[in-house]
């Protein structure tokens, strides 16, 4: 079983991720992340494949797909080595966000790019027919990038390199500290909000409130910060005042995301016993209670691969609630597998993030680490019954094209970025953790077990 050189199948392995320049441990999270895709969403999609009259192996073989198109994009993204190339597609991004979202609150419908309402609202756009393109989720990871390209743009202005090229073509107030900010930093931020909260007043709190973190990362002073606090609250009480003078025809799921924080699902059912809205507060519920149910029935150890029984019942467990579903089939040990790469992810962006000397690459790695770990958290939340209904898939794994390809992105870009800090992370994790075998011990080791 020994190679030639004496070195284990297992020391080829670890000669071959000490050749891969980026942070390994994130390379580990990120293709573990897509091998439980696969496996969840193999076993959790047959509602899916009646709905669509289709087969679990017909879904199975287009998430193969989807994946194998995934970690292409991680790939392609990490072998970026200019940061300018990062920060151009930054500037992009946020126009590539504007037109979506006006494009889908303007509801056009051209044949081979359909705005389309499902589910009661504007969120996704039918390209050529067959792929569904969710406006969001390509929001989500384009609006980290742009502001954290805006941050750090707005602490190169300070230092006279004149990065808000549009403020000095506009002269004026514009040229001004604040006029800057508004136009690069604020309206950006304020028009994705308004843009986004006719369609869920969930997505658009997230999607903000991460904004609002990146910025937070970016070095924003604390008075700044306060005075978006205090906006964002404006902006939150006119909208709800809004779809109340309106009588609920206007920012119609702001009524929905009031009713859900008010009662919890249990409390509204027996509520609605004997009432004629018995069948819709049964249809709404069903969701939340069967995936209580899922957690529930799977205990410590988990039912098993392939045996839920809540996946005939809970329409989207393979989206919404992919976290009850593992929970259920995999037990808390699942569930504790899920939370530990999330929270590493977490950890170890906090270390590459600290190690970068660009501060532009520096904001963007936190803003994503946080975008990823944080949706986790909500998903995670919403699916054990703290928390109302978002609808935010579980990153990497929930059934989902354009969030599997768009979180794809974001691990590329993470990737890239931790080339250059690569040197800096080895040398303070060798000094925060001595504890570990040296590596030339690791491989005896290995090679000793290879020849048992």
């Amino acid at each position: 079983m020994e190679t030639k050189k004496g070195q284990s199948r297992f020391g080829k392995l670890l000669s071959l991720m000490e050749n891969v320049q980026g942070d390994r441990v994130i390379w580990m999270i990120a293709l573990t992340l897509v091998m439980l895709s696969i496996l969840t969403i193999s076993s959790s999609t047959s509602l899916l494949a009646l709905a669509g009259k289709t087969t679990r192996e017909a879904i199975i073989r287009k998430h193969l797909l989807v994946s194998g198109v995934g970690v292409g994009l991680i790939v392609f993204i990490y072998n970026i080595r200019n940061l300018k190339v990062l920060e151009t597609g930054a500037k992009i991004g946020v126009w590539l966000s504007l037109f979506l979202l006006i494009y889908l609150n303007l509801h056009i419908k051209l044949p081979f790019f359909r705005a389309e309402y499902i589910n009661s609202a504007w969120r996704t756009i039918k390209v050529f027919g067959s792929f569904q393109l969710h406006v969001y989720e390509v929001v989500k990871v384009a609006m980290v990038m742009y502001m954290a390209w805006a941050v750090h743009a707005y602490k190169e202005e300070e230092k006279g390199r004149k990065a808000f090229w549009l403020c000095h073509k506009l002269k004026g107030w514009f040229e001004t500290d604040f006029g800057k900010k508004v136009l690069y930093i604020y309206a950006p931020m304020g028009g994705v909000f308004i843009l986004i909260v006719g369609g869920s007043m969930s997505s658009a709190l997230f999607i903000t409130g991460i904004l609002f973190v990146t910025m937070l990362i970016g070095g924003f002073k604390g008075k700044e910060l306060a005075l978006i606090v205090l906006a964002g609250i404006v902006a939150i009480a006119g909208v709800i005042g809004i779809h109340y003078a309106s009588g609920g025809r206007a920012f119609s799921h702001v009524g929905t995301a009031l009713n859900r924080i008010g009662l919890s699902p249990e409390e509204e059912l027996v509520d609605a016993l004997g009432t004629p809205d018995f069948d819709t507060v049964l249809g709404r519920t069903q969701q939340p209670l069967g995936a209580k149910l899922a957690i529930s029935e799977g205990g410590f150890f988990g039912k098993g691969p392939g045996r839920s029984t809540q996946k005939h019942v809970v329409p989207v467990i393979f989206a919404d609630y992919m976290f009850a579903f593992i929970i259920e089939e995999y037990g808390v040990l699942g569930a504790l597998l899920v939370i530990i790469l999330y929270a590493a992810l977490l950890a170890r962006g906090s270390i590459v993030a600290r190690n970068c000397d660009d501060d532009f690459a520096k904001t963007a790695i936190a803003g994503l680490v946080i975008l990823i770990s944080g949706q986790a958290l909500m998903h995670m939340m919403v699916n054990v019954g703290i928390g109302p209904l978002t609808g935010q898939a579980l990153p990497m794994i929930s059934d989902g094209k354009t969030s599997f390809l768009c979180f794809s992105i974001a691990f590329g870009i993470i990737l890239s970025i931790s080339r250059g800090a690569r040197r800096k992370v080895e040398q303070e994790t060798r000094e925060t953790a001595p504890i570990l075998a040296a590596e030339d011990e690791v491989r005896e080791s290995l090679n000793d077990l290879d020849q048992i």
